[in-house]
């Protein structure tokens, strides 16, 4: 099997459309059934509260110390280019807060077979419903609705269960030198930065398993592209010019 690991967060426009273009690149791929896609944890902001309340623009405006015009610019490029890919973010609704809780769900979800399932379901119910996905019994809730046990998840989330994993995901983000998600990582061989078009994607598949015949694996690096793909880091969400 050829591993593909994406590093990514729930609150991450980006990421949700980095992944919807992944999903069709993997399959266009002719050896799908051969890979495994793993979620790593990433925080754009790991010292948010729970919650957060106010104008989206105005809270983007602050944070990364530009204009509320020129946030509101970037808020409606991540529209159009979410709608093309058949996603309907609503940022006049969402509720920015801590993502650690939402990664930890995560992990036991991928101890239960379930992580895709539920991956989905906090990307859509973050970007499009606005749900708080700092809060546990939402978390709970939406863990649910994907096929989780509601109250192992409840269980769970109130022990410090899977923290370790999320800060050795984090970590191992720091070694390869990810700053922004989505990043995806193939057979600890390539590393490909940002929401590239599908077609890239597939193509980097494609290197990924060609290579699988060297002899040494090699260590994940960024992968180069003619144009760089699309991220939010924790500095903002940057569009590649």
């Amino acid at each position: 099997m050829m591993d593909v690991e994406i590093w990514s967060d729930v609150v991450c426009p980006w990421c949700a459309i980095g992944k919807v273009r992944f999903e069709r690149a993997l399959a266009a791929f002719g050896h799908a059934d051969e890979v495994t896609v793993r979620w790593r944890s990433f925080e754009l902001d790991r010292h948010a509260p729970a919650s957060r309340d106010g104008d989206y623009a105005a809270m983007l405006a602050a944070k990364y110390r530009t204009t509320t015009d020129q946030a509101q610019a970037m808020i409606d490029r991540m529209v159009d280019q979410g709608a093309a890919e058949g996603l309907d973010f609503r940022f006049d609704i969402v509720k920015p807060g801590n993502t650690f809780d939402a990664h930890r769900v995560l992990h036991l979800a991928a101890e239960r077979g379930l992580q895709h399932e539920v991956k989905d379901r906090f990307l859509d119910a973050y970007h499009s419903e606005g749900e708080e996905v700092g809060d546990h019994d939402v978390l709970v809730r939406l863990a649910a609705d994907a096929g989780m046990d509601a109250e192992e998840v409840r269980t769970m989330l109130a022990t410090d269960d899977f923290a370790d994993a999320v800060r050795a995901d984090e970590e191992q983000a720091v070694e390869y030198g990810i700053s922004g998600v989505p990043f995806f990582v193939l057979d600890r061989r390539m590393g490909v930065s940002g929401a590239q078009p599908t077609e890239v994607l597939l193509q980097a598949l494609e290197q990924a398993w060609a290579a699988r015949t060297e002899d040494t694996p090699s260590a994940a690096s960024h992968a180069d592209h003619e144009h760089a793909g699309d991220t939010c880091g924790v500095d903002g969400c940057a569009v590649a010019s």
